[in-house]
């Protein structure tokens, strides 16, 4: 499957939340039970980008959105300023297909060009795929917490994973600034 990644837009936002939908409906990586609405993941959108996080889109060559990523604040107090959050979502027919992987690849390389050091990973159902797309994205375990949420039925575990991005603990990062344009 031939796709590009780009820089999300407002007009992608309808995809993001079909695509959000069935993965909120029907699978374990999202603790939420009900979809947000079209108005709702627009507020989410623009509060991430509207602080200098990357938000991305893999798009097929016919403009089908393929599936999403973001980096976004993993904790707003200022000593987690060098640390985010990531987020992969893919539609249905796009899963194992190396999407995830090239979404999360990218959204690496841009969170280490904003000047963040760490990304973490917070893993809905201990999702098997999504922890080896991670691995293979050089992520290592960092935690579990068992029986942390409750969806179709069942507990299920979240697992957290980790990476390092630029120098990481390496150096001290600039203390007279802020990664990407959040400050």
């Amino acid at each position: 499957m031939r796709f590009v990644i780009r820089t999300a837009a407002p007009g992608d936002i309808a995809a993001f939340t079909e695509i959000y939908r069935e993965s909120v409906l029907n699978g374990i990586a999202s603790y939420e039970i009900d979809p947000p609405s079209l108005d709702e993941m627009a507020a989410r959108f623009t509060a991430i980008t509207g602080k200098g996080y990357p938000y991305i889109v893999a798009v097929e060559q016919t403009g089908l959105i393929l599936g999403y990523a973001y980096a976004s604040a993993f904790r707003t107090r200022p000593a987690y300023r060098w640390l985010v959050e990531d987020s992969v979502y893919l539609a249905p027919e796009a899963r194992g297909k190396g999407i995830g992987r090239a979404l999360l690849a990218e959204l690496i390389q841009r969170t280490t060009d904003l000047g963040f050091r760490q990304m973490v990973a917070v893993i809905g159902g201990a999702h098997p795929a999504s922890i080896a797309v991670h691995a293979a994205a050089g992520f290592e375990h960092s935690g579990r917490l068992t029986a942390t949420g409750f969806k179709h039925g069942r507990w299920l575990d979240t697992v957290f994973m980790q990476r390092a991005l630029g120098d990481g603990a390496e150096t001290e990062p600039p203390m007279d600034s802020y990664p990407g344009t959040m400050g």
